[in-house]
C-alpha cells in the first residue's frame, strides 16, 4: 500500500526530503514522473500508461503535503520502514487502506523508477 497525509499535516515539510522517490510534494505543487527517479522522455506506466515522465500532473491536495501513490513505494529497497512516517512529528504519514500493494510490487515499482 502507499502511505497518505492527512489533514492533520501542519505543513512542517520534515517529511519531503526523507522520501527516496521524491513522492512528496507541497500543497497545490503539480508533481512529476521524472522527479527525483531514473525516468526520462515517454514511458509506460506499470499500471499500462504511456505517459511522457515530466509532464507536470495534477495537485493531489491543495491544502497539505501529499504523496503521489505512483510514486511511493513505502521506502521498500532503501529502509526498513516508510521515512515519512517515521520523521512526521503529528503522526499524520499512515497507510493508504485503498491502496494495498504487495512487497514484490513495491519493489518492482522502485525498480521501475531507479534504474541502477
Amino acid at each position: 500500500m502507499a502511505i497518505i497525509i492527512t489533514d492533520e499535516c501542519i505543513n512542517c515539510g520534515a517529511c519531503e526530503p526523507e522520501c527516496p522517490n521524491t513522492a512528496i510534494y507541497e500543497g497545490g505543487a503539480e508533481w512529476k514522473y521524472s522527479d527525483g527517479t531514473s525516468l526520462m522522455g515517454m514511458i509506460t506506466t506499470l499500471n499500462g500508461d504511456t505517459v511522457q515522465s515530466d509532464k507536470e500532473n495534477e495537485p493531489i491536495d491543495m491544502d497539505v503535503y501529499y504523496i503521489s501513490p505512483d510514486k511511493c513505494t513505502e521506502c521498500v529497497g532503501f529502509h526498513d520502514e516508510p521515512q515519512c512516517a517515521a520523521v512526521c512529528p503529528v503522526d499524520c504519514c499512515i497507510d493508504d487502506k485503498d491502496l494495498r500493494e504487495s512487497q514484490d510490487e513495491l519493489m518492482a515499482k522502485k525498480d521501475f523508477m531507479h534504474l541502477d
